[in-house]
């Protein structure tokens, strides 16, 4: 799905003296990245964090892209091993992998993408969280290795 489609503007761009604003925009899979992470901090009985995840969005992350969406680190920077991970990125449209940047802001990181006037928000993920969901791939009777 491209950035721009089924997004909400959190950020509108506005007419700041010297500078220009760019509309911080959240995506579906970023909406539902935050769902995942609510419900990983509640199973940790954290769920106050998430509050002050949403707090810390409001107050820094989402102003300082807004002002400054260069800040995060081109995705490229350091590109991705695994053979599915370069079989996504092939998949996207020319260009667009340039433009992709990560952010790290306490214990999260932030993918998003910069485009001529807006930051789509793609996806967010707490440090904590797993990739692969281990406990189901592996039954708690046998161990990796084990049968």
């Amino acid at each position: 799905m491209p950035p721009s489609e089924s997004c909400n503007v959190v950020g509108k761009p506005q007419a700041v003296v010297g500078d220009r604003l760019f509309a911080v925009k959240l995506t579906d899979g970023f909406l539902e990245c935050l769902d995942a992470i609510e419900a990983f901090l509640i199973e940790a009985r954290a769920g106050t964090a998430y509050d002050a995840l949403l707090n810390e969005m409001r107050a820094a992350v989402i102003p300082n892209l807004e002002r400054f969406p260069r800040m995060g680190r081109r995705y490229l920077d350091h590109p991705p091993r695994s053979a599915e991970a370069l079989a996504q990125l092939a998949q996207l449209q020319p260009g667009a992998i340039a433009s992709l940047r990560e952010y790290l802001h306490d214990d999260y990181l932030i993918l998003y993408a910069i485009d001529e006037s807006a930051v789509p928000l793609l996806s967010i993920r707490h440090h904590r969280q797993l990739t692969y969901d281990f406990a189901r791939l592996w039954p708690s009777s046998a161990s990796p290795g084990q049968k």
